[in-house]
């Protein structure tokens, strides 16, 4: 198992349609073997909603001309598009000593901790995945784990046009609203977010850090 102690291969995959990157994913979890070095995409979306395996068609009020596609992570609907920095951390959980809701608390703790860095104040919820401000929805998470190995991941708002939220019940809750980093005072900049999220999120998944933040 030559692969066991290596950090993971970091892709920055930029705007990249959506459906395609999902049978990759799911391509690479079927295909993999216990050599196979873990991979973190980062990247973003053209406009669409995604309905998890537990999504209700009722929680879509108006998608309009944005596609709906059923996939086959956890969780309900959600939207992704422009500006929204989208994280699939594609790992051997076995190999990094993580369960599920171990994975999920690191991917929340690396975005409270990047948000932090910049002077916001962010909170997990034990009842609802994800992270927020102020009760308001900052980043959302959907997981999928085959053989052990897990996909999908982390869409954390960051600069976006953030009506087509208004299209859904986010999350499959009702009246939840949504926030972005630009609009709570931190950076616009999709590049330079996703380099401050890598940092913090390397270590929270238990690879080892890049150099540290200034």
């Amino acid at each position: 198992m030559t692969e066991i102690l290596r950090g993971p291969r970091v892709r920055h995959l930029g705007l990249r349609e959506y459906e395609p990157v999902w049978r990759e994913m799911q391509a690479f979890a079927a295909e993999r073997d216990e050599d196979t070095r873990d991979e973190i995409w980062f990247l973003e979306h053209p406009p669409v909603f995604t309905l998890g395996l537990n999504a209700k068609l009722e929680h879509v009020l108006a998608p309009g001309d944005i596609p709906v596609v059923p996939i086959d992570r956890g969780g309900q609907v959600t939207y992704h598009g422009p500006g929204q920095l989208v994280v699939y951390p594609l790992i051997d959980l076995k190999r990094v000593g993580l369960g599920v809701r171990e994975l999920v608390t690191a991917l929340e703790q690396a975005v409270i901790d990047t948000v932090g860095h910049y002077g916001i104040e962010a909170q997990a919820r034990a009842d609802a995945p994800g992270v927020y401000v102020e009760g308001r929805k900052l980043a959302a998470l959907g997981l999928r784990i085959r053989r052990g190995s897990s996909y999908h991941g982390l869409a954390f708002n960051v600069c976006m046009d953030l009506e087509p939220f208004s299209r859904i019940n986010p999350c499959g809750y009702r009246g939840l609203e949504v926030t972005q980093l630009a609009d709570l005072g931190g950076p616009d900049d999709l590049d330079a977010v996703a380099g401050d999220l890598e940092r913090f999120l390397l270590p929270s998944l238990g690879y080892e850090a890049l150099e540290p933040i200034s």
